[in-house]
């Protein structure tokens, strides 16, 4: 496979043609070479698409490529919900099957059969379909408010798991979510609705593509920022 060296980071990527696509995007995964995926290209044209998210790849590589922690949760521990952490209660309790996890106004609640800390890879689970059901009530409803708000109209918006983005607009204009987006401020939530819905119009990041989502969202540089934190894949 390919190697960029930029900088003290050697970026290896590797090119996944999808002619669905009409635009590039990059994905960034823990121990696994950069994914591009687009049109197909020369591979002097995928280089140059690399080299021109490469300040964004490197810091992602070393975003996901930190040792990873196997510390488990326990009570006082916090977990994330709409750009916020929360106190979480891990209760012992025997007479369950599964671990089971609650959401107070002010607080996590994790009940969980086989004692008083569960691991991160099954809160992590939890979480998601926590998301996913607060997704359902929650940011469904967004999508319409701003439907109303800038007059941009979906063919539907859907909940689905990606493997690296947030989000998408597909070319029928069907929005679709990753759960975790509940993880993120409510602003930032919103910029990504508005952002896929100014994709509806424009499918490309353009420049009228970024006019159309300042027209809307005129501190959308904020919260694209605040987004750009995450460790999902994003369009080049």
């Amino acid at each position: 496979m390919p190697i960029l060296q930029y900088g003290q980071t050697a970026i290896e990527w590797r090119f996944q043609p999808d002619a669905k696509l009409r635009r590039h995007y990059v994905s960034v995964e823990r121990g696994r070479p950069v994914l591009l995926r687009g049109p197909l290209v020369s591979k002097a044209e995928q280089e140059a698409l690399v080299r021109r998210r490469a300040r964004w790849i490197r810091d992602k590589l070393a975003l996901v490529n930190q040792p990873l922690r196997n510390d488990a949760i326990v009570t006082g521990s916090r977990l994330r919900y709409c750009g916020r952490t929360y106190f979480t209660e891990v209760r012992h309790t025997p007479g369950i099957t599964r671990p089971k996890l609650a959401f107070t106004a002010s607080r996590f609640i994790v009940e969980h059969p086989d004692g008083p800390s569960i691991l991160p890879d099954a809160i992590a689970l939890l979480l998601e379909s926590f998301y996913r059901e607060r997704a359902h009530e929650k940011l469904l409803q967004r999508v319409r408010h701003w439907e109303r708000q800038t007059g941009l109209q979906s063919s539907g918006a859907r909940i689905r798991h990606f493997q690296s983005r947030w989000a998408s607009c597909d070319t029928h204009n069907v929005l679709e979510f990753h759960p975790r987006v509940m993880e993120l401020a409510t602003t930032v939530q919103d910029y990504v609705i508005v952002h896929e819905l100014c994709h509806t119009v424009e499918k490309n990041h353009t420049k009228a593509f970024w006019s159309l989502v300042a027209q809307h969202l005129p501190d959308w540089r904020r919260q694209h920022a605040m987004l750009e934190q995450a460790a999902f894949g994003g369009a080049v």
